[in-house]
């Protein structure tokens, strides 16, 4: 995953734990594509103030995320219903072809199990 996405999901998990002004000039820069400059400008402050922010608050959620791991679990999750959807559709598709009720019977086995993972 790139670091962008990566910061822009952490945020989104952990942005009621930061500061007004963390969040702020996090968003600016990794949702909104702002430069360091153009934030400074903005926020009245220098670029250096600017990047300093950035970086203390990019390892505060690092952090944060190695001490809950809650993103990787949504991440996890979010894959598995991926998967699962999948797996329903091609549930429909044979359905519809009425093929063999036992390759049914695999896929919806297979849906079970996934579903039993993302309970973790």
């Amino acid at each position: 995953m790139d670091k962008t996405l990566k910061m822009s999901i952490l945020l989104d998990f952990f942005s009621d734990l930061l500061t007004q002004k963390q969040r702020d000039c996090f968003d600016l820069y990794y949702n909104e594509n702002l430069s360091l400059s153009e934030i400074a400008e903005e926020n009245g402050i220098s670029r250096q103030a600017v990047r300093d922010l950035l970086m203390r608050t990019e390892k505060y959620l690092c952090e944060l995320e190695e001490k809950t791991g809650v993103a990787e679990r949504y991440l996890k999750r979010r894959a598995v219903v991926s998967e699962i959807q999948n797996d329903l559709d091609l549930v429909t598709v044979l359905n519809h072809e009425q093929l063999h009720s036992v390759e049914l019977s695999e896929l919806i086995e297979n849906m079970k199990n996934k579903l039993r993972d993302i309970e973790l």
